[in-house]
C-alpha cells in the first residue's frame, strides 16, 4: 500500500539530508516486492532505543494502552485520519503514550482534523514527496482511462460496465490498475489520458498526485484528504458515488478534448511539481525532526508496534483496517 513506500521515502531523504534514519521491520530479511528501496533496515520485534532517538510510529499502530517504546521521544505518523482512531473507542485517551506525542499529516485536512481532535498534540504536515522522474508524461499520449479498483471494488465494477456500454469507448483502453508494480503503473499512467479518483477515506490520495504528474487529467472523487489536490489544473471533482456520472464525463473528455488541452497537462504537472516534491519534503521533514527532538526523551527498549511477532495482536490491527474499508478479511499472521 501507498504509506509504506512513504514510510521508506521519508527514511531515504532523511539519510540523504545527513540524518541516521532507519526503516524499522519485525521480520529479519523482509523486503517489499512491489517497490525498491534504498533506506537502510532494522529488523526484530525489539529495538534498544537511546535519549538521543525519535521513533517514528504509523498511525495504524498506535493501540489504546499500549507504548512501544515507554519514556522514548516518539511522533504518529498520521498518512490518513480517518485510521487515527482504528484501534480506539472513543471515549479512550489517544494515544496515552508518554511522553505525549508529536504528530506528523501529509495533508491540509488531516491537519485540520487532527487539530480539533487533538489540540494538545502538536502537528506538522510533512507535503507527499513525488518521484517526478519516475511519474512523468510518456513521449505518446493513447486515448485511455485508467483507475484503481482498490478501494471501491463494487463501484469500480459498474464504472467499468458503464464504460464498456458507451458507444464513445471503441477504440479507447479502459485499465484497471491492480497487482502491478510501481514501474508499471507509472508507464501506463504517462500513456493515459485521463485517470479516474476512486479514494475512499483518503489522508491524502497519492494515486491523484501521481496520476497529475504523469500528465493525466484527473476525474473523481477527492475522499477527504484529496481535497486539496482538485485545486490544481486538469481536475474535476464530481459528487460521490455517481459511476455512471464519472463514466460519461470521462468519455467526454477522452473524445472531445479540451481547449489548449497540452497546455492543461502540463499545468497540472508543474501545480504538483511546485508542491509535492523531495525538497519540500525533505525541509518540512528536517524542521519536523529538529521540533521532535527538542521535546525529552529517555532510553528503554521499544517493541515493534505492529507486533508482528505475534499472529493475534497483528490480525486484530489487520482486522480492523479491512473492516474500517469494508475489505474482506483474509487470513493474517507473521511474515
Amino acid at each position: 500500500m501507498g504509506g509504506v513506500r512513504v514510510l521508506h521515502r521519508h527514511v531515504e531523504l532523511l539519510v540523504e539530508a545527513g540524518v541516521d534514519a532507519f526503516v524499522w521491520l519485525p521480520t529479519e530479511g523482509y523486503r517489499y516486492g512491489w517497490f525498491d528501496s534504498p533506506a537502510p533496515r532494522l529488523y526484530g520485534a525489539e529495538l534498544a532505543l537511546t535519549e538521543h532517538d525519535l521513533l517514528v510510529v504509523p498511525e495504524g499502530g498506535v493501540r489504546p494502552g499500549v507504548d512501544p517504546a515507554p519514556g522514548a521521544r516518539k511522533v504518529i505518523f498520521n498518512q490518513n485520519h480517518f485510521l487515527s482512531y482504528l484501534n480506539f473507542e472513543p471515549d479512550q485517551p489517544y494515544p496515552g503514550w508518554q511522553p505525549a506525542p508529536g504528530v506528523w499529516v501529509v495533508s491540509q485536512e488531516s491537519a485540520e482534523v487532527l487539530a480539533a481532535t487533538e489540540p494538545e498534540l502538536p502537528c506538522s504536515l510533512i507535503p507527499n514527496p513525488l518521484d517526478l522522474d519516475l511519474f512523468r508524461p510518456a513521449a505518446q499520449r493513447v486515448r485511455r482511462i485508467a483507475w484503481m479498483p482498490r478501494k471501491r471494488p463494487l463501484e469500480a465494477k459498474l464504472l467499468e460496465r458503464a464504460l464498456r456500454a458507451d458507444p464513445r469507448s471503441a477504440g479507447v483502453e479502459l485499465v484497471a490498475l491492480q497487482g502491478l508494480p510501481e514501474t508499471e503503473v507509472a508507464r501506463i499512467l504517462g500513456e493515459s489520458s485521463v485517470f479516474l479518483a476512486l479514494g475512499l477515506y483518503e489522508g491524502f490520495g497519492l494515486p491523484i498526485a501521481e496520476a497529475l504528474a504523469s500528465g493525466c487529467l484527473v476525474l473523481g472523487y477527492a475522499a477527504g484528504g484529496g481535497q486539496e489536490l482538485f485545486e490544481a489544473p486538469g481536475t474535476w471533482q464530481l459528487p460521490d458515488q455517481r459511476p455512471t456520472m464519472l463514466a460519461d464525463a470521462a468519455l467526454s473528455m477522452v473524445v472531445d478534448g479540451l481547449p489548449d488541452e497540452d497546455g492543461v497537462r502540463a499545468a497540472a504537472r508543474d501545480w504538483v511539481a511546485q508542491r509535492y516534491t523531495a525538497q519540500t519534503a525533505t525541509k518540512a521533514l528536517r524542521t519536523a525532526v529538529d521540533e521532535a527532538m527538542a521535546q525529552p526523551g529517555a532510553a528503554c527498549t521499544a517493541v515493534h508496534p505492529m507486533n508482528l511477532s505475534d499472529p493475534e495482536l497483528g490480525a486484530g490491527i489487520m482486522r480492523n483496517f479491512l473492516r474500517a474499508f469494508g475489505m474482506p478479511e483474509l487470513p493474517v499472521g507473521p511474515r
